[in-house]
């Protein structure tokens, strides 16, 4: 079998938590060069992944000119991804990214147009749309057993788990904002995929910075990035919001890295002519709410534990590079992309403003 060889930009903790298990499992991809900008990262991932003599760069730059390259994965401080992927494609390298797509609807378009002009592959991790309980559900909506959707809600709250402190995450330059743009795309995309993909035409929302002086932390997730003891925290750590989309149905979302709750969790709730749904992390578990025969119904499908499945990331990687090899149809495509920077954009804002944006 010919290998796919991807080149990988971004040697942080995404990269090593959740993109490589996957990779070292994966028969069909070779890793046939890295990057980051220190020196130290791309030595304790040649050490700690046994690969002493990859090639390996500092600049991106010179990776993407690294001949052999099928595609590129990166896995980068947001407000590189777009930069990145452009002169990535326009070497014609195909394109696999960490969420989010961009930190600016300007920048997403920039990707999008280069896809297409170029005639690449771009795909943005989704990895929840790999969940055993998610891919039963969206079978089940498939299958008109949840009739119209036409409301939801979904969130990803957290008691105290702000990541990186003062380092990239924090900083609004760098990450594009806090909570929304760092969880918010996992669940509004489940949301609006389980949905059918309807088109983002209102927004209107609040942001909150209420915890930039609080160093407590009950959540793993804290861990994430490069805290830094007297760098930059100008990012919210609430974000409440409603979206509108043109078929008339609508969400409403919430995402926090700090508030005052019972304990972090993630959820996503659709209502539907026929049945509702209900899924949060802290059962693992999908519920259904529907009627039969003149009697409420309460279905709780025994789909595998997403814990026992192969790992979301992995699952994503794999779909990218089966399409790459001509063996799948994309289920993301960069519209879908934009749509959810347009989305994070309108909501900081609505916040602003005080008004509801029209998209």
């Amino acid at each position: 079998m010919n290998k796919l060889k991807v080149g990988i930009i971004g040697l942080g903790g995404i990269c090593r938590g959740a993109h490589m298990p996957g990779y070292l499992k994966m028969d069909n991809v070779e890793i046939a060069a890295i990057c980051d900008i220190l020196p130290e990262k791309i030595d304790s991932f040649k050490k700690d992944f046994n690969m002493p003599d990859i090639p390996s760069f500092t600049d991106y730059g010179d990776l993407i000119n690294f001949e052999g390259l099928d595609y590129i994965d990166i896995c980068t401080p947001n407000y590189l991804h777009s930069i990145i992927a452009v002169e990535a494609m326009e070497k014609g390298l195909h394109v696999f990214c960490e969420k989010p797509d961009a930190v600016s609807v300007e920048e997403a378009e920039k990707m999008r147009e280069a896809a297409e002009k170029y005639s690449r592959h771009l795909m943005v991790m989704r990895n929840n749309r790999y969940r055993a309980t998610a891919k039963y559900l969206k079978q089940f909506i498939a299958d008109g057993k949840m009739g119209e959707i036409y409301c939801g809600r979904c969130g990803w709250q957290r008691r105290r788990g702000i990541p990186g402190k003062g380092g990239w995450f924090t900083t609004k330059a760098q990450s594009g904002g806090g909570p929304l743009i760092d969880l918010g795309v996992h669940m509004i995309d489940l949301s609006i995929w389980l949905m059918g993909n309807p088109t983002p035409v209102a927004v209107s929302g609040c942001t909150y910075m209420k915890f930039a002086d609080s160093n407590v932390s009950d959540s793993i997730n804290s861990h994430f990035g490069d805290a830094k003891e007297d760098g930059t925290f100008d990012v919210e750590d609430l974000a409440m919001g409603f979206i509108r989309f043109d078929n008339g149905a609508c969400l409403q979302i919430e995402f926090s890295w700090a508030s005052n709750v019972e304990e972090e969790q993630s959820f996503v709730e659709l209502r539907g002519t026929k049945a509702g749904s209900c899924f949060t992390s802290k059962t693992g578990r999908l519920k259904i709410f529907t009627e039969d025969y003149g009697h409420l119904v309460d279905l709780e499908p025994v789909t595998a534990d997403d814990n026992k499945c192969m790992p979301q990331h992995e699952a994503n990687l794999r779909h990218f590079a089966d399409v790459l090899l001509g063996n799948s149809e994309p289920d993301f495509v960069p519209v879908q992309g934009v749509n959810m920077i347009k989305i994070l954009e309108a909501m900081y804002k609505s916040a602003e403003t005080g008004k509801e944006v029209q998209l």
